[in-house]
């Protein structure tokens, strides 16, 4: 349970980039291009959050 409360910001984004890329794969290139923005998205919220924390 560790592990996931640690990763689960890694694991959402390499999950969001999988569907970036399989939506490439499936020829609809401006869907992936508009959600190849959400795992770097996701990692830069999740640093800032984890910055603002008092723990």
């Amino acid at each position: 349970m560790k592990f996931i409360n640690t990763w689960y910001p890694v694991i959402l984004a390499f999950g969001c980039l999988l569907y970036s890329v399989t939506y490439g794969i499936l020829g609809m290139y401006e869907e992936a291009q508009y959600s190849a923005h959400w795992p770097g998205t996701i990692l830069l919220f999740a640093i800032a959050i984890r910055q603002r924390r008092k723990t």
